[in-house]
């Protein structure tokens, strides 16, 4: 089997993008357990600090379904295709891009005023209206 270059991707006749589902694609198992852990533990402290006088076993019960329903969707995604940076490589992304990249261009900076108009030269837009008598 040919795999295209552009990671699985096929552009349809009418210029649809159509992700293949793809079996060799890996799963990132460990760090799909790793964010549900993590996730469980801060909710189950969420409802434990928040909840004390209602029915605990419900909520618990509920975090611990989330685990297979996470790991499925995972699972699907990536035979998709899906994988999401890590912060690492977000991080290595942006101390790669030069700060010429972030700035405005140079024309933008260096340019001139325009000429001044009877709206603009005399510092307010507001029209004089009569002046009030004081009594």
């Amino acid at each position: 089997m040919v795999r295209p270059r552009n990671g699985g991707f096929t552009v349809g006749g009418d210029n649809t993008v159509e992700m293949a589902w793809d079996s060799s694609r890996p799963v990132p198992w460990e760090r799909l357990m790793r964010e549900w852990v993590v996730y469980a533990a801060i909710m189950t402290v969420v409802f434990l600090v928040f909840f004390r006088g209602g029915n605990m076993v419900g909520a618990i019960a509920g975090v611990l379904i989330s685990g297979p329903l996470y790991l499925l969707l995972g699972f699907v995604l990536a035979k998709f295709g899906y994988q999401r940076k890590t912060i690492k490589e977000m991080r290595e992304q942006a101390a790669a891009r030069s700060p010429a990249d972030d700035a405005e261009p140079a024309t933008e900076q260096q340019r001139s005023r325009p000429a001044p108009t009877k709206r603009t030269s005399q510092g307010s837009n507001r029209p004089s209206g009569p002046k009030r008598k004081r009594r």
